[in-house]
């Protein structure tokens, strides 16, 4: 559709202009500083940065529904540079200019129904939002979208030399960091670090495909996290952790896409998200506080973050009740299917601690639970998901398992209705379904496989004197044969029977 087609009042808005002033905010001594460089921590109190945009109150002088125009507008533009998180240019970047965006094809992923039993299975209502249907099939290309868009105006813009990108990952961020990194080609290279033996082979591949340097770390990804965190102090490199701002700022676009996906009425939605290094929840809390600031909706949904008892010390921080009483302490991983969440120190806590209070001052003390949930129901509730029609994650399976839990135990009402975050794609984490299956788990997992669960392939066994298409090329006489023995075999085992009917009707 041609700008010249849209209602006239849309148009002045329609393609969105650089604007607004940007600048690091230290949520701990409030300190600020310019976004002309690359910072990841306060340089007074190390704490971790947003971003602030001090201009945001002049974003109120278009209304709420007005906004909701403009960005369903928006949608049908075909201009590369707004089909992803820069729809909302206005809310997550509006000092980007178009020419520096970095867009793959990421955002905008579907939000995908449960059918009747999967839904009765849950106690509730609800969607999965299939994130791995994004370009490295993770929620990370979000985040990285914008950290890579800013550094392209870095280097196109304001003279900023070569950069090393650099992350620790359990997976997923490496890979999206790769990915985008590749794509920029000129002034970008990237190095990952992952901790040895604790990635899946699909995961280690996509950042060596991308053409990244991976380095594999003896040890968790909290140790990992810390190598990095030295190197972005003491080298000049980019840190493409979630401790950095421009992440969480391109990661809100998951609220801002579910807030549009349900015409802007969230009022009896659970966003329900799994909590690693707890940038994704940040985002999605910040995001939500962003469009209610604007009347773009009128009520914050409820926010329900799960973790594994393998990695849980943000469970462990809200198990006290009184918030003068909380401690946080990081936590000892132990081995999880929920291998992109298994992180016992995340970076983001303290923005989680911060947000947290902000959004229950606003929707209440109740609006945003944590839950934990065991090894064995992540694994069951990723199976039952994908048996019926979904391509979800472990991460996926750990927020169904979650808003199980969670109705279980009434701390969600049943009048709700949930959506889920599948984080990434389910053929990233298919070895854990191939131990499942084949009852290979190793102990410390804690997962015993359910039979009704389970699935093998089954071969038919070819008789000698049947000929066989695998050891010879056979005769026209030799495949009938083969063909009349095996497609009874393949009947037999299916329970079919022969009525004489031919094929069934379309």
């Amino acid at each position: 559709m041609k700008q010249v087609d849209f209602p006239p009042e849309i148009q002045p808005y329609l393609l969105p202009q650089p604007g607004g002033k940007y600048l690091y905010h230290c949520i701990s001594c409030q300190a600020e500083y310019s976004i002309d460089r690359l910072l990841y921590t306060c340089p007074q109190c190390r704490s971790v940065l947003l971003i602030k945009d001090t201009s945001w109150q002049q974003l109120k002088n278009i209304p709420g529904p007005l906004w909701r125009k403009i960005f369903d507008y928006r949608g049908m533009l075909t201009l590369p540079a707004v089909r992803g998180i820069y729809r909302y240019h206005e809310l997550l970047g509006s000092i980007i200019e178009l020419d520096s965006v970095v867009y793959l094809g990421e955002a905008h992923t579907p939000v995908v129904a449960a059918n009747d039993r999967l839904r009765q299975w849950a106690g509730i209502p609800f969607y999965f939002k299939n994130d791995g249907q994004n370009p490295s099939a993770s929620f990370k290309d979000r985040g990285m979208a914008s950290a890579f868009s800013y550094l392209k105006q870095l280097l196109q813009h304001q003279g900023l030399g070569n950069v090393l990108a650099v992350c620790a990952s359990t997976g997923d961020t490496s890979a999206a960091a790769a990915l985008y990194a590749s794509y920029l080609v000129d002034g970008v290279t990237s190095a990952v670090l992952l901790p040895h033996g604790k990635v899946t082979p699909q995961q280690l591949g996509q950042p060596l495909g991308s053409g990244a340097k991976v380095i594999e770390i003896p040890g968790v990804f909290d140790d990992c996290m810390k190598i990095v965190e030295f190197l972005a102090e003491n080298y000049p490199v980019a840190l493409m952790n979630s401790k950095n701002a421009w992440r969480i700022l391109g990661q809100e676009s998951y609220s801002y896409e579910i807030a549009q996906a349900f015409d802007y009425d969230v009022t009896d939605l659970v966003v329900v998200v799994p909590i690693g290094n707890a940038g994704n929840i940040t985002a999605v809390m910040q995001g939500f506080l962003k469009l209610h600031d604007l009347q773009i909706i009128t009520r914050l949904p409820m926010i329900l973050g799960v973790q594994s008892e393998h990695a849980n010390p943000v469970f462990r921080y809200y198990l006290q009740e009184d918030p003068a009483k909380r401690r946080y302490l990081p936590v000892s991983v132990r081995p999880s299917v929920a291998q992109a969440a298994m992180i016992g120190n995340p970076v983001s806590m303290p923005r989680v601690i911060r947000l947290v209070e902000e959004y229950r001052q606003i929707a209440g003390e109740h609006a945003v639970q944590v839950v934990e949930v065991s090894e064995q129901e992540i694994m069951d509730a990723m199976l039952m998901a994908n048996r019926n029609g979904h391509i979800a994650c472990t991460q996926g399976g750990e927020c169904l398992a979650g808003i199980h839990k969670a109705i279980d135990s009434q701390i969600i009402p049943q009048n709700r209705m949930a959506i889920l975050d599948a984080t990434a794609h389910a053929l990233k984490f298919a070895i854990f379904q191939e131990k499942y299956f084949s009852g290979r788990f190793e102990p410390e997992f804690e997962v015993v496989p359910r039979r009704e669960l389970q699935n093998a392939p089954h071969l038919v066994h070819i008789p000698a004197g049947v000929p066989r298409p695998d050891l010879k090329p056979l005769s026209v006489e030799e495949l009938d044969a083969f063909v009349r023995f095996a497609a009874g075999a393949v009947a037999e085992h299916l329970g079919l029977s022969s009525d004489g009917g031919g094929s069934p009707s379309n």
